[in-house]
């Protein structure tokens, strides 16, 4: 009877060692997965952003929606400015510039055009895969996408675009109670419950809302 009772007593501890294990490892690998997504969908959004900023600066306006966007990065071209040569100390001394550097052939300015996206994001982006939630195991994932238009304190209307995620998607396959509590605790704040750039409710510079 001791004998069962001790083996009884033994099974209890290490069960309850697991489980204290299991309490501490559980957040810590929540975390970490979390902070590996965050990342990953981070640097997605910055360089939808910064196509999105350089559509508007062509355009005047934000590109509807990933197809709006991805045509221009395929199709049009932006300048690019070719330099040979630089000024030496000597001619920065007696006050030459640049263009009087050019026009007298000592060095040489050439703008030439080239594809949008090698321009923003580099050669051999994928293009296509710029509408899809990254590093998320599973079916693929897309990004809402929108525009709009606000007025400004001073009255002037500012075009603005949101591209953005929400825990709910993201977080699929990690601890449903550690997502469900990031999720409330965003919404509690007036935070909105995920990850995403730009804003139709307030004009904020196309800002993440994790800087």
């Amino acid at each position: 009877m001791k004998v069962a009772l001790k083996v009884l007593l033994a099974a209890a501890v290490v069960v309850l060692a697991y489980m204290c294990y299991q309490s501490i490892l559980t957040p810590i690998n929540f975390n970490k997965e979390k902070d590996r997504r965050d990342e990953a969908i981070k640097t997605r959004l910055i360089e939808i952003r910064k196509a999105q900023i350089e559509y508007k600066n062509i355009h005047g306006v934000h590109a509807a929606n990933f197809d709006e966007l991805g045509k221009f990065l395929k199709e049009e071209k932006l300048p690019f400015l070719v330099k040979e040569g630089v000024l030496t100390d000597e001619q920065l001394e007696q006050g030459m510039t640049e263009q009087e550097a050019v026009k007298k052939g000592l060095i040489k300015r050439d703008t030439i055009w080239i594809p949008a996206v090698d321009t923003l994001l580099g050669k051999g982006y994928d293009i296509d895969a710029m509408r899809y939630v990254p590093g998320v195991p599973g079916d693929k994932i897309e990004f809402h996408m929108d525009t709009a238009t606000l007025k400004s304190g001073s009255g002037y209307e500012i075009k603005v675009f949101v591209c953005e995620v929400p825990f709910d998607s993201y977080l699929r396959g990690m601890d449903p109670q550690l997502a469900y509590n990031l999720k409330d605790k965003a919404e509690k704040q007036g935070k909105y419950a995920g990850m995403r750039v730009g804003s139709l409710e307030e004009i904020n510079n196309n800002a993440g809302n994790w800087e």
